[in-house]
């Protein structure tokens, strides 16, 4: 396993092109996925031929009549969430799209506005006293105003990139459900709508909707220490270690990504002796969405109690999917080591075309460590539904520890099938990210759209801001 992203399916909004049709589209990207995903056959298996040939031709019949490439993204993407939620992905070809400013704010000039002076807002929301939605937050790179409606609240932009997004443009929308609790629908940068069932006030001074956190700049109520020092520790985009008391020490690690690891191993080195000394040690991966396995291979060490078993993985073998071993081969920040690897694994693939190849000698690899620290005594990792892809990886490995219990609630799921593979549309519009791998797990142990459980199950009546008090707790006391 080389590197696993956890990766979201997005959509952006383009005007469609004129050489290949929705439908010309939808034909090669059943096709291909037939013939290359790792996990279609399995999908199949699993809900059936006849669900399949309806899903089918419900997209064929909505394909047909689609003549604009934003709404055609969004079907296609339906279609591919029929297989897994998961390391799938459409988006647009970017080397083929390069709009300049003027053709971006001409293609958005006609968004919808909420029209408002901003004096007259800011007038506004200087006699509210009591906190709620409304107001001015703040969400780098965007400034937004929050009003209530007569439907519910409307966000609208008030300063943002002055291309992508203007002044009045609205961002987002919060309504009420029928059950009388809080959705809303978000614009992302590219004016793609993602929806969310998750709306709150977190304090005073935080608006969480969804996976999208905003913080109030104005009017001013009074300001929560606990919950700012967690959004501080929740967006930090790097690894940090700090001390939680004379027994207690915590690593957050926002990201596995081959871009983090060099500083979570440089954190490592620089804390060995604060990390083999204290009883407790909790790892706060909230939201680590994945990255590359190697990123977390030093922190097992202090962890370890026992030998660590990884099920191993097996690659589909297709002209397709060999392709990007070739373009391994071809990658000059590849070192001589890995394209010499790359070569003898296309070679063991192209050996077995059609089939599913395991380029490891084991089924089962098992790994052994001379040294077992004293200390952390006790290994607290805090997990949520943020988890996916290598960050479950590293749980499958690290709840292996004798030392090891997982807080929080259950991740996303996307870890059997993966690595993904990127190629273009006939057109060269389109990029198309299937995945050519699948875990040896399968049948028997499953984590895609299960997740994993943790050992001590956090409820929401806890909320985020107080995880680490709560996990603190608990370890400090035995």
């Amino acid at each position: 396993m080389k590197k696993l992203s956890f990766l979201f399916v997005f959509i952006t909004s383009f005007g469609f092109s004129q050489q290949c049709s929705c439908e010309d589209n939808f034909n090669w990207l059943k096709k291909t996925f037939e013939e290359n995903d790792a996990g279609f056959s399995y999908a199949l298996e699993q809900k059936g031929e006849n669900a399949y040939k309806t899903h089918n031709t419900k997209t064929l019949n909505s394909v047909k009549a689609i003549k604009q490439k934003e709404e055609c993204i969004s079907v296609l993407n339906n279609w591919l969430l029929f297989f897994r939620s998961g390391h799938l992905i459409i988006q647009e070809n970017a080397e083929q799209e390069n709009q300049t400013e003027e053709e971006i704010i001409k293609r958005f000039s006609t968004w919808e506005k909420y029209k408002i002076e901003e004096a007259t807002f800011e007038k506004y929301i200087s006699k509210l006293n009591k906190p709620g939605y409304e107001g001015i937050w703040e969400s780098k790179p965007y400034k937004i105003g929050v009003i209530k409606t007569k439907t519910g609240y409307v966000g609208f932009i008030l300063e943002a990139d002055g291309i992508y997004w203007r002044k009045n443009q609205v961002k987002f929308r919060i309504k009420n459900t029928k059950d009388n609790k809080k959705e809303a629908t978000f614009y992302m940068r590219n004016h793609s709508v993602r929806n969310f069932t998750e709306v709150e006030l977190l304090g005073n001074n935080h608006l969480k909707i969804g996976s999208i956190t905003l913080k109030r700049l104005k009017p001013n109520f009074e300001v929560d220490k606990t919950i700012e020092e967690h959004y501080s520790l929740i967006k930090t985009p790097t690894p940090l270690i700090k001390e939680l008391s004379h027994n207690t020490i915590l690593f957050r690690i926002p990201s596995f990504s081959h871009s983090n690891k060099k500083s979570i191993d440089s954190l490592i080195l620089a804390n060995h002796d604060k990390l083999t000394s204290k009883k407790n040690l909790i790892i706060d991966i909230r939201n680590n969405g994945g990255g590359s396995d190697i990123s977390y291979e030093k922190i097992i060490p202090y962890l370890y109690t026992n030998p660590i078993r990884t099920v191993g993985v097996k690659l589909l073998s297709t002209p397709l999917n060999n392709s990007r071993m070739e373009k391994f081969m071809k990658d000059p920040n590849w070192s001589d080591k890995d394209k010499k690897w790359a070569k003898e694994s296309l070679e063991k693939l192209n050996k077995n075309m059609g089939e599913f190849v395991n380029l490891n000698d084991n089924i089962v690899k098992t790994k052994k460590l001379d040294t077992i620290y004293s200390f952390p005594q006790n290994v607290a990792i805090l997990i949520n539904k943020g988890n996916g892809s290598t960050a479950e990886q590293f749980l499958l490995a690290a709840k292996q520890s004798k030392k090891v219990k997982l807080f929080g609630t259950t991740t996303v799921g996307v870890l059997d099938i993966f690595n993904m593979h990127l190629v273009d549309f006939p057109c060269k519009d389109l990029k198309l990210g299937y995945s050519i791998s699948k875990s040896m797990r399968i049948p028997e142990m499953t984590i895609d759209d299960k997740g994993i459980q943790p050992d001590y199950y956090i409820h929401k009546s806890i909320p985020d801001h107080k995880w680490i008090q709560y996990t603190q707790q608990i370890l400090e006391a035995k």
